[in-house]
């Protein structure tokens, strides 16, 4: 069976763990392991606070939007914005690499994301916002409750 949840909230950074709790509790109907738990959760939270810090530049009256599929123990994730975009998307990804050092940020995200996820795909284009899509095959599901 597959059931699917969206989300739309403004780039505030106390959204992001509303964000994180909200999407933790829709993938808990699939009784994932507390390890596949903590990574979903780690990642909505690396790829929220990149779309309010990076693609809103804090600015509040953006809006973050998520999306969450499930089915046959698939978890796929889209996290979305309308923000300036990434410039260059292989270069985001290397490790380490920020756009904000002067905000302290360690570069680490979409690695953090490629690590914990079995799949993600980032599509952005100036002004247009940014599109991260990930996937997680879980180890063990149960069937979705009716």
């Amino acid at each position: 069976m597959r059931n699917e949840m969206n989300l739309q909230f403004s780039a505030l950074s106390q959204n992001e763990s509303f964000a994180r709790v909200t999407v933790a509790s829709f993938i808990a109907q699939l009784d994932p392991t507390m390890d596949e738990l903590t990574e979903i959760k780690t990642v909505v939270s690396e790829a929220v606070t990149n779309a309010i810090i990076h693609g809103y530049d804090n600015d509040p009256s953006g809006i973050v939007y998520i999306s969450v599929t499930l089915e046959d123990g698939i978890v796929q994730l889209t996290i979305r914005d309308e923000g300036i975009g990434i410039a260059d998307i292989e270069e985001a990804r290397q490790p380490l690499y920020t756009t904000k050092p002067e905000l302290e940020r360690s570069g680490m995200g979409f690695t953090i994301m490629e690590n914990f996820m079995d799949e993600i795909t980032v599509e952005s284009s100036a002004t247009r916002g940014t599109t991260v899509r990930l996937t997680k095959h879980l180890s063990k599901s149960k069937a979705l409750c009716n």
